[in-house]
């Protein structure tokens, strides 16, 4: 009983982010059908239009899809540090042991793709896009786990999602040191020196949401003026926020039985109304809930969902939107590249890594999972889309030849990856 207790929260983790899968899907789908419509023109000068503010001498106008890629994005990856600092102090990666495994599989994920793309890279011009390959989208991968239903172990979703996010620990950290523009040094130090001073003001005062919102904006716009991507202010910003509690549950059991006793005693049951002092100790019962969150919890479960239903959908459909002409200016061999390295490269280097990690005895596979299911998520590991996206955008930014024939090898190389880890999967495990 105990188990499942503690198992829900990822349950919920888990759910949410096999919706946000379909809705990633459905977007994606609608782009691809407007962008290859008669009415293909109009998707393209949607994400053009300029959107921002002029005051006195001062100007900040930005075509949509950079508030999208620039804006909402760096929400996404205020959510990622958030997951990240969460999992690093009390999560599944907290521990050299829990770590192990997850570890291994996203370091042979990472290496291996990269390795297959400069191998197969054979033009100058995009030797940038190595990092593309790299990333895991956990949205689409638990989505396409949860068809399977019980033919997958709980432990396989838990495997997945620690790995995932280690993928995404190396994809922000090449994000900020390879794909960064020229640096204004001085904006650049402004800049972290207010997300310090707001790590310092939550060490010292009580967390409220509005020095970080206040603190959040100017340090995203100082990043984005100093050269580097704004989204990772997003990080930064998120490993400000405590995870302490302010109260733990022993006092906020005995608080809350001390209420409800007050709450008996005061309650007038003929009246239809709550009377003044039932609205009172209700708002006690508000503060109390509050200091019982952990800030950082509370606001990951605050955000998730907005990112989930929206922001990862509205970016998937400003970005999915490419011709699927085969008479288009397209790098086919930059598609092909990007295809393998994603389908082929992914797979081989999660099992191969986690293979050695077992047989070396350095790690050990969870419970529950078998080799099949290593199988299995180490194809599904080449779901790349939403990161791999994002670091086309940056990697080929200024081409739209080779960031378009990116999202077609991204799309591909992502559709031959989970329909392969769905296959093995559903044909290859047992049900629970």
């Amino acid at each position: 009983m105990k188990k499942n207790i503690f198992l829900t929260p990822f349950q919920k983790f888990a759910k949410t982010e096999s919706f946000a899968g379909i809705l990633l899907f459905i977007a994606t789908i609608i782009a691809l059908l407007w962008a290859n419509s008669p009415y293909a023109d109009s998707y393209r000068q949607l994400w053009q239009i300029k959107v921002g503010f002029n005051w006195e001498n001062f100007e900040l106008k930005k075509p949509l899809i950079l508030w999208i890629n620039d804006g909402l994005m760096a929400i996404f990856f205020f959510l990622i540090g958030l997951e990240l600092k969460r999992e690093l102090l009390v999560g599944e990666i907290n521990t050299l042991k829990k770590a192990a495994f997850p570890m291994v599989a996203a370091l042979g994920g990472i290496i291996v793709p990269i390795l297959f793309y400069f191998t197969l890279n054979q033009n100058p011009e995009t030797a940038g896009g190595w990092g593309i390959p790299m990333a895991t989208d956990i949205a689409f991968a638990l989505a396409i786990l949860s068809l399977l239903g019980k033919r997958v172990p709980l432990s396989l979703k838990v495997f997945l999602t620690a790995f995932a996010i280690i993928d995404d620990l190396a994809a922000v950290s090449v994000i900020a040191l390879f794909y960064t523009e020229k640096l204004d040094i001085i904006l650049l130090i402004t800049g972290l020196i207010i997300i310090f001073l707001l790590a310092v003001w939550y060490k010292k005062r009580s967390y409220s949401p509005l020095p970080g919102i206040l603190a959040g904006v100017i340090a995203w716009f100082l990043f984005l003026k100093a050269g580097i991507h704004p989204t990772i202010a997003g990080v930064l910003l998120a490993f400000t926020i405590p995870i302490q509690r302010k109260m733990n549950i022993t006092r906020f059991s005995n608080e809350m039985s001390k209420i409800a006793d007050k709450l008996e005693e005061e309650t007038n049951r003929s009246c239809g109304l709550l009377t003044n002092n039932e609205l009172k100790r209700l708002e006690q019962i508000k503060i109390l809930m509050n200091e019982v969150k952990s800030p950082l919890q509370s606001l990951e479960q605050k955000l998730h969902a907005l990112v989930a239903y929206f922001i990862l959908p509205v970016f998937a459909f400003a970005n999915a939107g490419v011709s699927l002409n085969m008479n288009a200016d397209y790098d086919f061999s930059l598609i092909k590249n990007i295809v393998i390295s994603l389908f082929i490269g992914k797979f081989t280097g999660v099992f191969l890594f986690s293979y050695l990690g077992l047989k070396l005895k350095l790690t050990d596979m969870p419970k529950g999972m078998s080799f099949r299911h290593l199988f299995g998520i180490s194809a599904l590991a080449g779901v790349g889309f939403t990161m791999s996206i994002f670091i086309a955008t940056l990697a080929f930014r200024g081409n739209e030849i080779l960031i378009d024939s990116s999202k077609v090898g991204i799309i591909i190389g992502s559709f031959l990856a989970g329909l392969t880890g769905y296959l093995i999967l559903r044909f290859f495990s047992k049900p629970d």
